[in-house]
């Protein structure tokens, strides 16, 4: 990875499998856990973002206390299917380094998949100084992840729950306790160079 980590992936991953999280409304979450992969209600067609950040899915979801985002999932998915994923993923903003802003439209519009970094967040979900990466799957990518990336789908919202209510009580220490464990995650230098990583 690079020394400089201002873009890095730091995820909570095993040998073969990295975990990446969603929120949904009930009526999505339940049949996906029961299915342990994503079915209707759940639509192919649209395009739809994984995490790898607990905290920052803890600050989009607000604890899991949102509006369709009261069920936290934690997905774990195939190094495979994920780096899949971020060499076919085109990213949502135009950054002028090497290629033209016009390579770029044409990119963008061709690639089943968006990359964005976005601040990371603390326990108290205040944007930290650097960045975490949030992919959006569209097309192909959503029928990769569903039918073939996908191991495991657990429900994380009660930790969640539990972490924020820690936090409400003045627990930190007990909150942080209950965070899962993110370490860097691995790239090739060229996968690094198109993510605007180096």
């Amino acid at each position: 990875m690079p020394s400089n980590n201002y873009k890095a992936i730091r995820a909570k991953q095993t040998a073969n499998t990295i975990t990446v999280y969603q929120a949904y409304s009930p009526e999505i979450a339940e049949p996906a856990l029961k299915a342990q992969t994503f079915v209707p209600p759940f639509s192919r067609e649209r395009m739809t973002w994984i995490k790898p950040s607990f905290l920052w899915m803890a600050y989009r979801s607000g604890w899991a206390t949102k509006a369709r985002q009261e069920r936290v999932l934690a997905i774990e998915i195939t190094h495979e299917g994920f780096e899949w994923a971020l060499r076919h993923s085109c990213l949502s903003h135009y950054t002028p380094s090497e290629t033209s802003q016009e390579e770029w439209q044409k990119k963008l519009r061709a690639s089943p998949v968006r990359v964005q970094w976005d601040p990371e967040r603390d326990l108290f979900l205040r944007s930290l100084d650097y960045r975490s990466i949030q992919v959006g799957l569209s097309g192909e990518a959503v029928g990769r992840y569903i039918d073939e990336w996908i191991v495991s789908i657990t429900d994380v919202t009660a930790t969640m729950r539990l972490i924020d209510g820690y936090l409400k009580d003045g627990k930190v220490d007990e909150a942080k306790g209950c965070l899962p464990e993110e370490t860097l995650f691995a790239l090739p230098e060229h996968l690094q160079k198109s993510l605007t990583m180096g």
